[in-house]
């Protein structure tokens, strides 16, 4: 008897979504995913404002990854108008992201994710049995938070970084004291990897091309050339390969690399530059046994927590090893040009893209976000998924289909409450 299965409010993620299949005879008649957020026109807000604005505006995108906008649209404007920011600011800015994707990770695997593979609704149903597991959170979380505070001036939205430089330089007293916080962490970084290995995953593999930037000389956060295990181009020729198209079922565009999906994120990550990870997460990857590459969505969770040692460690060393040098606000001279930002965050690969004319007005705009990009591999993984457990109770399919999905991490804005299910 055929089935659809229509998940109206899919929860445990960033946002709003919904997904409908259609299930007749062990096979998929239909499968759509849409983004159903209200239109939010970021890209409209930041045209005919200064270039100074774009990282103040852009960064109300999203809360959690409010400070991925802010230097992705630093990155861009900087671009366009071909400055190049010193060392320092950069290492700073490095910093300030890698605090951000611990805070991150951390919410997403125990607060988004686990409750899944041990059987709970939520967190706080498991907050009994499972506290010193909750505990390992909020202290990782605590210290990306401490880190984001102190080098960007507020846990959210982050005001010190600018285009040209810092506002607010911290202090290498301030450098310590964050560095102390992250020793403390490493613990909880190793138990979480622990935690995540020794769960259960299915056995799938999606049809998918893993894509991330790659840095020659580290780990890629700010630099690199946007690249697969086939092809790699430099962020200025995205264009030329990435392409957007709209759905009219969905608020969120759909992404395609040459007509061709592809997969962003902390997987990919770790499938193109796992021998740039620091000693530490070399250790937690031979631990957990995966096999790279691996194009296993599930075991993004995996990828996640082993860069949440390695994010430790390397932020660390920049604690350690930068010393503070007054450095005043440089301002940019100004001329027309167009700029692109690419860099990798929590959930991927995320893009900005800003044109400016002569008077330091942006005319044009284009965001591409890492979940925008992997929207259409969510999509195409259940269809190639759901034959697995199409026979299983409708309650079975349900979990499953959200485990897959929650796996990519999506963050389509902010989420809220459990799943709403229509049957039909």
């Amino acid at each position: 008897m055929p089935k659809t299965i229509t998940l109206n409010h899919i929860t445990k993620i960033e946002g709003h979504a919904k997904l409908e299949i259609g299930v007749e005879r062990g096979g998929i008649t239909k499968c759509q995913l849409s983004a159903v957020e209200g239109s939010r026109y970021f890209e409209g807000l930041v045209r005919g404002r200064k270039f100074f604005e774009a990282h103040e505006i852009t960064s109300r995108i999203c809360g959690i990854c409010s400070c991925a906008h802010v230097i992705a649209a630093i990155s861009a404007v900087e671009d366009a108008l071909n400055y190049k920011p010193s060392e320092q600011t950069l290492q700073l800015r490095k910093l300030l992201t890698l605090g951000e994707r611990i805070r991150s990770h951390a919410t997403h695997l125990y607060f988004l994710a686990l409750p899944d593979y041990l059987g709970y609704e939520s967190a706080l149903a498991m907050a009994s049995k499972y506290r010193p597991q909750l505990q390992n959170a909020l202290n990782l979380m605590k210290t990306g938070n401490l880190a984001i505070k102190i080098i960007g001036g507020r846990d959210l939205h982050p005001v010190s970084a600018t285009v040209g430089g810092w506002l607010k330089l911290p202090k290498k007293s301030d450098l310590l004291i964050i560095g102390k916080q992250l020793e403390s962490a490493k613990a909880d970084a190793i138990k979480t990897c622990k935690l995540f290995f020794s769960l259960k995953y299915p056995e799938f593999q999606s049809r998918t091309e893993c894509f991330s930037l790659i840095d020659k000389n580290s780990y890629a956060v700010l630099e690199g050339e946007f690249s697969s295990e086939k092809i790699s181009f430099r962020k200025s020729q995205y264009k030329e390969f990435i392409n957007e198209y709209h759905e009219p079922r969905s608020t969120a565009n759909f992404v395609v690399k040459s007509d061709h999906r592809y997969m962003v994120g902390a997987l990919s990550r770790l499938n193109n530059s796992h021998r740039k990870l620091s000693k530490n997460a070399k250790k937690m990857l031979k631990l957990s046994k995966i096999r790279l590459p691996s194009k296993n969505p599930y075991l993004n969770n995996v990828a996640q927590a082993i860069e949440i040692v390695h994010c430790i460690d390397e932020a660390i060393r920049i604690c350690e090893n930068l010393n503070i040098r007054s450095e005043a606000v440089e301002k940019p001279k100004l001329k027309a040009g167009n700029g692109v930002g690419a860099i990798e965050v929590p959930r991927g690969t995320l893009w900005h893209d800003y044109t400016i004319n002569d008077n330091g007005v942006i005319t044009n705009a284009n965001i591409i976000t890492p979940t925008a990009q992997n929207l259409l591999n969510i999509q195409e993984d259940i269809r190639d998924f759901v034959p697995s457990v199409a026979s299983k109770r409708k309650e079975k399919i349900v979990l499953e289909v959200e485990k897959l999905i929650r796996s990519y991490d999506p963050c389509f804005s902010c989420s809220a409450h459990f799943l709403e299910v229509k049957w039909s």
